[in-house]
């Protein structure tokens, strides 16, 4: 097992360039897809997922069929996640309209349209990920979109299609990887295009969302997974060492970077990530992930936040003495989980929050999944002559000193007017 330190140089260079190997052979299947649509998909699907689907599109019958596949316990589960995650999404819900006075006879306000379809990718292959499908369609049906589709590679699990279920998700599409990212961009024979593309996947995913924008608006690079702990000698070092397990279980491109102040902590870290890989289900994939991880040592906590920062991971977690002191420092992370038991499983299932989040150093501009990503905003004002009056002269001489006379004249020509 590689468990060693890092340069935070090292690790904000690896985050820069880790799309640009994909972005030839996600041209080229974006392009397929363009002009083959469904065939493409399915031979694709043939190629990648070893399966070839009889057709796209999950029927009803097949929805129906998958609760008897996933025992009781499972689907109650999910059920249970989904009422906490939409629980912390309805929170986030704006007014659909307000208007206010902001002085004698003006009075502007926001209007707020939920979109009409969008698509959201849900991973498969190595692993099923039902807690996805909650994660991006609950907010988009909180913010009220009439449609939400979902595609996820062949063989779909049945916890999938539950979860897809449970969360109101109109139709499903046996679909992965970039073809699956195309088609929801461009449509096919049997799925209509989308207006935004959701959720997380793998550097071909990620490849092709950043390929569509032009486009289709989508959230942001979500994928691979990473996270970044920033822990000091109080920390325990075997919590510590569990959620880099637990990252790097998802993906060999995943990582982990361990910020600390102490060298010591670092050490154990690295002893107790031997001791429980030893015994992991996906040990082979967590020793490959574990080569692009590491440990960073600081002098102290604001060096540590300032590392932090730079590297804008997608999830942080804050092991210290006295956590919202450091809090105050950072400013750039995707989902912040604070204290010892704050694990990071906990934000990816049932805590409430959304697990997809920006990647690569991606939280420095972008805010996680949340309800506003499905809505768009028009901007209203109300304009009486006291109004008119009162802005009127602001209006006509910056508009002749652009040199736009037209734009002064459909004031001026209102304020000369009688008043009514």
């Amino acid at each position: 097992m590689n468990w060693s330190p890092v340069t935070l140089d090292s690790w904000l260079d690896r985050q820069k360039h880790a799309l640009d190997e994909v972005r030839d052979l996600v041209d080229a299947i974006i392009r397929e897809v363009q002009t083959r649509g469904d065939e493409a998909l399915l031979d694709y699907a043939e190629k990648f997922d070893g399966v070839r689907p009889d057709a796209v599109r999950v029927d009803e019958e097949e929805r129906d069929a998958a609760y008897e596949k996933v025992s009781p316990e499972l689907a109650e589960a999910l059920s249970e996640a989904y009422v906490r995650i939409s629980r912390f999404h309805e929170l986030q819900r704006r007014e659909d309209l307000w208007i206010t006075e902001t002085e004698p006879g003006i009075s502007l306000g926001v209007k707020t349209t939920p979109l009409t379809r969008i698509g959201m990718y849900v991973p498969g292959g190595r692993a099923s990920y039902p807690s996805t499908a909650l994660m991006c369609a609950v907010p988009a049906k909180v913010a009220g979109v009439k449609e939400v589709i979902c595609c996820t590679p062949p063989p779909v699990h049945p916890l999938t299609l539950v979860a897809c279920d449970i969360a109101g998700v109109d139709e499903i599409y046996l679909t992965g990887g970039a073809q699956a990212i195309a088609a929801m961009a461009y449509g096919t024979e049997s799925m209509a295009p989308v207006e935004k593309i959701v959720g997380p996947g793998n550097q071909y995913v990620t490849a092709a969302k950043m390929m569509v924008r032009d486009l289709v608006e989508i959230d942001f690079p979500a994928g691979p997974s990473e996270i970044a702990i920033i822990a000091d000698e109080d920390a325990k070092p075997d919590f510590i060492a569990a959620d880099i397990l637990a990252q790097s279980e998802h993906d060999p491109l995943a990582a982990s970077i361990l910020v600390t102040t102490s060298i010591k902590l670092a050490k154990e870290v690295g002893e107790w990530i031997n001791q429980l890989t030893a015994g992991a289900e996906r040990k082979a994939i967590i020793t490959r992930s574990l080569e692009r991880s590491g440990y960073l040592v600081v002098k102290d906590l604001h060096e540590a936040a300032e590392a932090s920062n730079l590297i804008a991971p997608e999830h942080l977690a804050i092991q210290v003495r006295d956590p919202f002191a450091l809090l105050g420092k950072i400013r750039n992370a995707g989902s912040i989980f604070i204290g010892p038991y704050a694990a990071v499983a906990c934000g990816d299932y049932a805590s409430g929050t959304n697990h997809v989040l920006p990647t690569a150093g991606n939280a420095r501009y972008y805010s996680g999944l949340n309800v506003a990503h499905f809505t768009k905003t028009s901007t209203i004002q109300v304009i009486d002559r006291e109004g008119l009056d009162a802005i009127g002269n602001i209006v006509e001489t910056i508009a002749d000193a652009e040199g736009l006379s037209a734009h002064a004249e459909s004031v001026r020509i209102r304020r000369s007017s009688p008043a009514e």
